[in-house]
Parts: structure tokens; sequence; C-alpha cells
């Protein structure tokens, strides 16, 4: 992958994150148990994906750091890469725990494996509640009928994905807003040169699994600029 992607028009950015910030008010509300929120963090590590993981490395620390008002964040990391591999952490507490078990996979070539992501993440939910679901990709290569159809039943359990699109695939742009709007979540479209708006809106989404939408406001107030101008819409 390159990475000298062409920059978004700014108000095609910011567009974009509104729509983005429209879908996550209409996601279902969050009731976390025991005060924590549940969140499964996936991302695509297929060698395409190699320049930015270092870069999603760097900004994960902000999920954990966003909810420790709330009562915390756990989650749990799953990738896949290769032909065949695709491995889930345990449930992890603090940021340091997530980051080191990012530094310790490196990118692969192979084809995505995206269903047995969402398929984890149905198992996971039924051992104890999940109560958001992020991925990170580039691509789709799999039936999309099926993806469907599981994103739906992430949907009726109350489980939101959030995908993070990166580059213009259109096959996965179009897979991936489906699984969306199936889920009752949110689709975004990022590039390299938006990492900062990748990080700020990755703690709003841990914000919501660990507090829901009053916490999500919250978090603009303090957080302000983009976020603030893009969550105020939640207040009414």
């Amino acid at each position: 992958m390159s990475s000298d992607k062409e920059q978004l028009p700014e108000k095609s950015r910011s567009a974009e994150v509104d729509s983005f910030l429209r879908d996550l008010q209409r996601a279902p509300a969050v009731r976390p148990s025991g005060g924590r929120g549940r969140l499964i963090f996936s991302l695509d590590a297929t060698a395409s994906r190699e320049p930015t993981w270092d870069r999603a490395c760097r900004i994960q620390g902000e999920m954990f750091e966003a909810t420790a008002a709330l009562g915390g964040l756990d989650v749990k990391l799953v990738y896949y890469r290769g032909f065949s591999e695709c491995k889930a952490s345990r449930w992890l507490t603090t940021a340091a725990d997530l980051h080191r078990a990012m530094r310790a996979v490196s990118c692969l070539g192979g084809e995505t494996q995206i269903e047995r992501v969402l398929a984890h993440a149905i198992a996971e939910n039924q051992k104890q509640r999940v109560n958001a679901l992020v991925f990170v990709g580039d691509a789709m290569e799999e039936n999309v009928d099926r993806l469907c159809q599981l994103a739906g039943e992430l949907g009726l359990k109350g489980v939101p994905i959030f995908l993070f699109h990166e580059g213009h695939n259109p096959a996965a742009a179009r897979a991936f807003q489906q699984m969306a709007k199936l889920s009752r979540g949110a689709y975004l479209r990022f590039d390299l040169a938006s990492a900062d708006r990748l990080k700020d809106l990755l703690a709003a989404v841990a914000v919501y699994a660990a507090g829901g939408y009053r916490a999500l406001a919250a978090y603009g107030e303090k957080k302000g600029g983009e976020v603030l101008r893009l969550t105020s819409q939640l207040r009414g």
C-alpha cells in the first residue's frame, strides 16, 4: 500500500465524519454491566496494511484514556493475516497490554477473514455482553451476503459494528456500509493523512461502548474541536 495517498478534501472529510456520528447516534443504547465497557478491536493484518499497523499501535491508547472516568474498558484484540490465521487475545484492561499485543503482530500477505471476526464477536457476546465491535481494514474478499447475515445477527443482539475503511476499495466500501447499516453501527473512510481523526473517533466509539450517548456528549465537551462539533448533535 502506498504511503502517499491523496488527502481527502476537508469538506468531504467533515461530511463523512458527520455521517459517521449520525449513524453512531442511531446505534443501540449501551448499558454496560459491572461498570466497564467491552469492545472488540479487530484489524486486518494482511500485508497491504503494514504501513498503518504501527500507527494503529500508537493511537489505540486513547480508547482507554477516554473511558477511565466511566469505569474503564475491556478490549479484545482480534486480527487476521496470511491465508488461515485469525487470532484473538484475552480481554485486555490497559493500553499497555493492548500495545504489547499489537506490537507482537507482524503483517503477512493473505486474504481477508472478516467472517471469522464476526463469528467470534457473536460467540463472545453469547458468553458476556459485548458493547461494540470495531473493525479497521482496507479490503473485502469474501461472500458479502454471508458477512451481511452475520452483521445482521450482531445488530439483533445489540452489538453495533463500527467500520473504519482505509483507502478507496469500492467493493469493500459497499460491503462495509451494508454491514454497518445491518448492525446499526457506522462506517467511515480514512487515510494515512487522517490518523488524528481516527484516534479521536476510536476514542468516541470507546466512550460510547463504556457509557452511551450521554457520556459521548460529555467527552465531546472535554475534547473540543472536531469531536465537540460532531457530538453536539447528540444532545437533541
